[in-house]
């Protein structure tokens, strides 16, 4: 490896952005992915649709459907019939609800003997956020209806029959009030959750791809509503009405097909656009102002002393190397690589060099980078110093003592570097940040306390990464995030026949751990292990190779022994981070050291200085229904 450091002199002069130039990349802070307690279901009559660009780079039980809804008896003449909520009992001749069987109050894990009466809450049956064990498989739609989506804590394959995944859209109620003063009286919050490119599960069907041509999409004259299985077609089928607007249009010559008896074209079920939830269509030069930009990968990794010591920096390298192996070759495809401790490295991979050479910027106050040199380059150029650098790095700096991380500089650095052709910032960081000029930085490795930014006792440089953090994440993201998942780790071996060994969840309660057991807790970012004072050593020797954890570092990088205590364990965290898609710190936590209180902060179940326990929570709210129902 040749290794420069590069003075400012030698830098080239960034340009002013030009109109009608490539705008600056935008960053994304963590691997990507394409990524509300309430099970909810899609509106009904609503679609999702998405454009994809013709010159892209990169090619449990059955849920039952919801019953049909049986329609109001028409109200005597001049009486209208009061709104009401879809879904909710219909009414009779006099315009009264059927009333619905009522709950039986003594089967209720809530109950209570009468009105401020002693407890009778079973803490095994109150509602957590519990992840099933099983795979759900669902219908978007049954029988013409919206189904209601399985929870987004279990695991689910969906087949889309006219509505689009809950992985895309999730309503946060599965029913719709008809108007704004019900939804004012439920004091419920409506909104849509949207994730246009989540991942979908393996075993689901690719989301069709359609062509119009160079006409584009089919789309409502007035409301520019794209076509899909809710607008209706009449006039055997030469005009169509808008499920958006309501306006009817002619149906092109090229598009158009007979009706069949149940009033829908009899080529519905071949087209995609009519049948599906999800679509993508092939957009036309009309909906771009320029040439689609070639796909560029900028890398950045952390490699401070943290870093390397938690096996963040190996994960990260080992991560990319396998994304690099699925890119195509093409001429459009370009990437490039650098790192930083409390300096800025970038490197030159240029195939003409016999090696890769490792450019240094020392300046975080001012930065700059070497644009004169070839730090973005073609895969095909590139992919033989690509996976050599990327074998090195971890090598390169294992002797790294350097404990501060100048993020903030490296990411700007970065964006100059990818002014030229924008693109992906692709960031890998792990410990403290600096505080550099010009960016609002926060720790990226904090521990959130009992959902800290749902609280005013938190610091606000916290409560300000977990609003803004939370309020990025996806639904199944973040619910780890408000109530982290808690296993055992110390009897892993014993759970071989109960299905997966991480779905055997703990609640978030103090009462349920044990000073003789080991426990894991994730909350989709950091994942602590906890041990008790009273533990076997032997079960110790088995999982971390010595009989005492006393004198170990918080931060704890898992080896695998040869031993099925330990294969189960690395097994169980490489899951979680799987599903996660995040490399998750471990860091190590016992009663005799602060970290002991970090992890007991996250029993949110248990009672807190000016906050009630999750039950005696629950208690108070079935009291005060109580009260309202007498």
């Amino acid at each position: 490896m040749t290794i420069t450091t590069v003075p400012r002199a030698a830098a080239a002069a960034s340009q002013p952005f030009q109109a009608g130039g490539v705008p600056p990349a935008a960053v994304s802070f963590s691997p990507p992915h394409r990524s509300h307690f309430q099970d909810c279901v899609s509106l009904r009559s609503l679609c999702h649709r998405r454009l994809c660009w013709p010159a892209a780079p990169f090619g449990a039980p059955m849920w039952s459907s919801q019953p049909p809804r049986t329609g109001a008896v028409p109200m005597p003449s001049g009486m209208q019939a009061p709104p009401r909520m879809f879904g909710m009992p219909p009414t009779n001749s006099m315009g009264q609800q059927v009333a619905p069987v009522p709950p039986v109050m003594g089967h209720s894990p809530l109950s209570t003997s009468q009105i401020g009466g002693p407890s009778k809450i079973d803490p095994n049956q109150i509602p957590r956020p519990t992840p099933s064990s099983s795979i759900a498989q669902f219908e978007t739609r049954q029988s013409n209806q919206a189904c209601i989506p399985p929870p987004a804590t279990g695991d689910f394959i969906v087949r889309d029959t006219g509505n689009c995944s809950p992985r895309l859209m999730r309503c946060t109620m599965s029913q719709i009030p008809c108007t704004g003063d019900l939804l004012s009286t439920s004091c419920m919050p409506l909104a849509l959750m949207i994730q246009p490119l989540a991942l979908p599960h393996p075993n689901e069907e690719p989301i069709q791809i359609v062509d119009f041509g160079e006409g584009g999409p089919l789309r409502c004259s007035r409301c520019k509503g794209y076509i899909n299985p809710f607008m209706r077609f009449v006039d055997h089928g030469r005009r169509f009405i808008c499920n958006l607007c309501g306006f009817t249009d002619e149906t092109p010559r090229d598009y158009y097909c007979n009706l069949g008896p149940d009033g829908r074209r009899r080529d519905a079920d071949e087209r995609p656009e009519l049948c599906r939830g999800t679509v993508e269509f092939v957009a036309t030069k009309e909906y771009m102002i320029r040439e689609p930009m070639p796909a560029v990968f900028f890398f950045l990794i952390d490699v401070s002393m943290n870093a390397i010591q938690t096996g963040a920096t190996a994960a990260a390298c080992s991560s990319i190397s396998q994304s690099i192996a699925e890119l195509p070759e093409g001429p459009r495809t370009m990437v490039g690589i650098a790192t930083f401790d409390s300096s800025i490295h970038f490197y030159n991979l240029k195939r003409v060099l016999q090696q890769p050479v490792m450019l240094i910027v020392p300046d975080i106050q001012d930065v700059y980078t070497p644009l004169h040199s070839d730090i973005i380059v073609q895969l095909a150029e590139c992919r033989e110093h690509l996976e050599q650098l990327l074998d090195s790095i971890p090598t390169m700096f294992e002797s790294n003592k350097v404990a501060e991380s100048a993020f903030g500089a490296a990411i700007k650095a970065s964006f100059l570097a990818m002014k030229p052709t924008g693109g992906r910032l692709l960031v890998f960081q792990s410990g403290k940040c600096l505080c550099i000029a010009g960016f609002y930085l926060f720790k990226c490795n904090k521990a959130l306390v009992k959902s800290i930014g749902l609280r005013n006792d938190g610091k606000l440089d916290d409560r300000s990464y977990w609003i803004t953090r939370a309020a990025s994440l996806s639904v199944s993201l973040a619910i780890p995030f408000v109530y982290p998942r808690m296993i055992s780790i110390h009897d892993l071996t014993s759970k071989e026949d109960e299905g997966s060994i991480i779905s055997a969840t703990i609640p978030l309660s103090s009462e349920h751990i044990s000073e003789e057991g080991i426990y894991l807790l994730e909350n989709g970012e950091d994942c602590l292990i906890y041990v008790g004072n009273m533990v076997n050593p032997d079960i110790l020797q088995q999982l971390f190779g010595t009989s005492s954890v006393e004198g170990f570092s918080s931060q704890l990088v898992l080896q695998q022994f040869d031993n099925d205590l330990s294969k189960k364990l690395n097994e169980a965290v490489n899951e979680i981070r799987r599903q996660r898609c995040s490399y998750l710190r471990l860091q190590l936590c016992t009663k005799s050291n602060p970290s002991g209180m970090l992890f007991f902060s996250y029993m949110i179940e248990d009672k807190a200085p000016g906050f009630l326990s999750y039950v005696e929570f629950l208690v108070h709210v079935h009291r005060q229904i109580q009260t309202k129902m007498t």
